[in-house]
């Protein structure tokens, strides 16, 4: 497959209520499906909504929950990623982005970054993920997914791309007031996903949420950028459905032009990683 449809869906999420939620998904599924999108992106927690203090308890899925079950039925022909709040082993919950195609969970990605600063308190909600999984949606398109500050973590998109991705998904929930003092999300995110897909030659989905919720105000501008970081397609502040279209040469091309990832030397960080752990180690004893 030479090329790929993609999109994303900013929606505006009601607090908590996954019927709802759910029945705004197969909405923007229905639309994306009938123009011909292959692979569709919500934003983070998107079936519950972004909340700083959820009731864990009453909003948690199963994997096998039905809820899940009726999202997987309506990715019939279509790539589907959406955020959810995972009930995981041992009374843990997980801030976890699941894919879904042709009537199947094929993945699901769990935060590794989880936030602890401004207004931020994901620290105390979730527990941390431990893997990121690179998915092949089609021949020569390998989708890894990070969440939201996952994103601000820079292990963590090289080691996306040392994966084997060549598309990165990256659902987000970003209110304008949420880091504090004079921190300027909407540029921030603007370096920090044109740097991404520059650096690593990955295609990029940016799905945010929109609207005010309680104190949050959350600035949509999800977006769509190749693998040189040029914009594709963007947002504005209301809900509503991107489109672009992926050239998989574009990408190759982009990785060959700037072989970050092939130039890299994972053993080498790794000896060096260790080397530092060791100093830090040395200097507190």
């Amino acid at each position: 497959m030479s090329s790929l449809k993609v999109a994303v869906a900013q929606i505006l999420c009601e607090p908590a209520d996954l019927t709802a939620n759910l029945a705004a998904h197969l909405d923007a599924i229905a639309k994306a499906r009938s123009q011909g999108v292959e692979l569709l992106l919500f934003p983070e927690l998107s079936l519950t909504d972004y909340l700083a203090a959820p009731d864990c308890a009453a909003l948690a899925l199963l994997q096998d929950a039905d809820l899940l079950a009726r999202l997987a039925e309506a990715s019939e022909g279509i790539t589907v990623s959406a955020g959810f709040i995972e009930r995981g082993e041992q009374g843990r919950f997980f801030n976890s982005q699941g894919l879904f195609r042709n009537g199947e969970l094929l993945a699901i990605h769990r935060k590794l970054n989880l936030p602890g600063y401004g207004a931020l308190r994901e620290d105390r909600v979730y527990t941390r993920g431990r893997d990121i999984a690179s998915v092949e949606l089609a021949p020569g398109w390998h989708a890894a997914t990070l969440i939201c500050a996952d994103a601000w973590n820079p292990a963590l998109p090289w080691l996306a791309a040392l994966g084997g991705a060549s598309l990165l998904l990256l659902p987000a929930a970003s209110a304008l007031n949420a880091v504090g003092g004079e921190f300027d999300n909407p540029r921030g995110w603007e370096i920090n996903l044109a740097h991404t897909a520059m650096t690593y030659g990955l295609p990029t989905l940016f799905a945010n949420h929109c609207g005010m919720r309680g104190g949050a105000a959350f600035w949509g501008g999800s977006r769509i950028l190749d693998a040189s970081g040029h914009e594709l397609a963007r947002a504005g502040t209301a809900p509503g459905l991107i489109m672009a279209e992926l050239s998989q040469a574009d990408g190759e091309a982009a990785r060959r032009r700037l072989p970050t990832a092939r130039d890299s030397d994972p053993a080498l960080v790794g000896t060096l990683l260790r080397n530092l752990i060791s100093n830090i180690e040395s200097a507190r004893s």
